[in-house]
């Protein structure tokens, strides 16, 4: 039996995660925010958890509020482990 190549099948399995740029201060790198909204346990409270991820930005230039999307990569350097997605056009 043949397989097709297709885009899905070449397209990393890591999960895609949106957040705001924070900071554009670094060299091919920005500072990338995540809300990510959580229910507790025992009182069933939602609470807003942040968390901030540097990103790989080969090309491309981003301001400080833009929306990116990136995921997981092999690891750039000791905290940088993600790239931005580029957006299709």
């Amino acid at each position: 039996m043949e397989t097709q190549n297709t885009t899905t099948e070449n397209a990393s399995r890591a999960p895609k995660l949106r957040g705001t740029v924070t900071s554009v201060a670094m060299d091919k790198t920005i500072t990338v925010k995540v809300d990510t909204l959580k229910t507790h346990p025992k009182y069933g409270k939602k609470y807003l958890v942040s968390k901030k991820y540097l990103v790989h930005i080969p090309e491309g230039s981003y301001k400080t509020g833009d929306s990116v999307m990136f995921q997981e990569c092999r690891p750039m350097s000791k905290r940088k482990r993600h790239i931005v997605i580029p957006a299709a056009k």
